[in-house]
Parts: structure tokens; C-alpha cells; sequence
């Protein structure tokens, strides 16, 4: 949401102070030239990249606009989650959750948690890491070293679309520079006409570049800082369960466990002991009725 805010506060301030110069809204819209600029940033991004990284964009900028999934609340609700199938796994023994692991989306814990299970990744994670401790046999060193492999991994492919996307905003303002240069050379082609027309024609050349270098630093790089940063909160996020299992994996007990997980999230959405407290044992005492 506050990308989208952001994103109309620089056309505002842009269009908003052009007009307060008596400018004419008009000169701006030049449709040959965003066809030469949106044509071709498009097609250098298609030329660059696989079709998983251009999907990956696709799905980093919805997730920008709909803005920040890592809040408080998420955490809390996360730690409530881990809390109640950590107990389980206390009382209960590992082999009970066997099936909860093997399939999540028919666990009577995990379907409780629809944004747990629609974060495929984050699922996987956590199913992938009880999975091997179902199994046996695998030292808690061991088992830190395959989760902080596997975050490193999907952070790496995280940061792909955002690289991609970096670099066509770099590419923005000399592709602003060509649709001028293109601009110049049709003018060049009306000199000894009325002076209206080559006016025109001249504002019609730098309107390509004012559109590369407004695209360049006020939508697409800031929206691939944005999206960089929701792949630091996932990994945040990722980095909460790692420590949350590995400590229960060494034996401590599930309440000290989350505790653990409480303390690796990032200051600023980190619930409190008592939040946390309240919401585990309200959950918990649901659990018993």
C-alpha cells in the first residue's frame, strides 16, 4: 500500500510542480515515445532473463503492493503455530507428527494456518527439517547446517528478480537518451518548417529522456529496493524458525524453544514475552477444551 502511495506522491510532485511553471500537461504526453521507452526496457528484460526469474518479478511486485506480510501479528500467530505442534511433539513423540510433516495441507495443526501453508517455502522448510529428525540419525549440528543451506539457496533466488529488475532500471535512462536521440533526428528532418513544429518535435525528444530518468529513479529502482527488502523479511522470517527448531532439536523445551524464535525477530515487529505468553497458552488451553 505504501508503494502505491509512494509511486503517485512522485507523479504528483513531478507533474504538480511542472504545472505550478505554467507548463502545458500536454507536452507530456507523448505516446511514440513511451512506446519506444516501455518497448524497449520490456524487451532488454525478456532478453536477459529465464521465464522463472520474470515470474519471480511478477510475484515480488504484487507482493510490494500489497504491501508488508511480516508483521507482528504474522510472528506471533507463527510462534502460537510452532508452539502447539512442539508440545505435540513433547507429549506425543516424534513419530506423531509423522504424518502431519508428510502432509501439511491435511494436518489438523498446519490447516489452521492458511498463511503458514500458502508460504510454500517457509512450509517446506519446517516439514523438511522434522522430516530428517523423524528419520534419525542426524546430529542437530547437521541439521542447522542443511536449514541455513537451504535459506542461502532461497535467498539467492529471492534477490535474482530483484538484481533483474535493478538492472533495467539502470537501463532506463539511456534508453530515454535513444528515444531523444530518435527525437532529434526527426527534428532534424522538419528544420525549415513553422518553428510550432520543431518546438514540438524538440519537447516531444526530451520527454523521452525526463520519462527514462523518472521511471529509472522514481518507480522501477525504488519498487526493486522494495522488493529487496521483502526478500530480507522472508529471510528473517526463515531465520526465526531455524533457531525456534534447532533448539528444540537439542532438547529444550518447546515454551524455551519459542522463546529462542522470539528473540530472532527483528526489534521493530518482535511481539513481547507476555504477548507471546498469552497467545501460546490461550492457544493452548483452546487445544485442552
Amino acid at each position: 500500500m505504501f508503494a502505491i502511495v509512494g509511486v503517485l506522491l512522485v507523479f504528483a510532485a513531478v507533474v504538480g510542480g511542472f504545472l505550478m511553471e505554467k507548463g502545458h500537461i500536454q507536452v507530456l504526453l507523448q505516446p511514440a515515445e513511451l512506446v519506444i521507452l516501455g518497448g524497449a526496457a520490456l524487451g532488454t528484460l525478456l532478453t536477459a532473463n529465464p521465464p522463472h526469474i520474470l515470474k519471480g518479478i511478477v510475484e515480488g511486485l504484487t507482493g510490494v503492493l500489497r504491501g508488508a506480510k511480516f508483521g507482528k501479528a504474522r510472528y506471533l500467530v507463527t510462534l502460537r503455530m510452532m508452539y502447539q505442534f512442539l508440545n505435540k511433539v513433547r507429549k506425543e513423540g516424534l513419530l506423531s507428527v509423522e504424518a502431519d510433516v508428510e502432509r501439511p495441507q491435511e494436518s489438523s495443526i498446519f490447516k489452521s494456518y492458511p498463511d503458514f501453508l500458502s508460504d510454500h517455502h517457509a512450509c517446506d522448510f519446517v516439514c523438511d527439517t522434522l522430516r530428517m529428525a523423524i528419520t534419525g540419525g542426524v546430529e542437530p549440528f547437521d541439521m542447522d547446517q542443511m536449514m541455513e543451506l537451504d535459506m542461502e539457496v532461497h535467498y539467492h533466488d529471492a534477490t535474482q528478480p530483484v538484481s533483474a529488475l535493478s538492472t533495467v532500471a539502470d537501463a532506463l535512462p539511456g534508453l530515454g537518451i535513444v528515444a531523444a536521440v530518435l527525437g532529434v533526428v526527426i527534428t532534424m528532418g522538419a528544420l525549415g518548417g513553422p518553428p510550432e513544429e520543431i518546438g514540438h518535435k524538440v519537447a516531444a525528444a526530451l520527454v523521452g529522456t525526463f520519462l527514462g530518468i523518472l521511471m529509472c529513479y522514481g518507480v522501477v529502482g525504488p519498487l526493486a529496493a522494495n522488493m529487496s527488502k521483502s526478500a530480507d523479511e522472508h529471510n528473517s522470517y526463515l531465520h526465526v524458525l531455524r533457531v525456534l527448531l534447532l533448539a528444540f532439536l537439542k532438547g529444550s523445551a518447546p515454551m524455551i524453544a519459542i522463546e529462542m524464535g522470539r528473540r530472532a525477530i527483528p526489534a521493530h515487529v518482535r511481539p513481547t514475552f507476555d504477548e507471546m505468553e498469552r497467545s501460546c497458552k490461550n492457544q493452548s488451553a483452546e487445544a485442552a477444551a
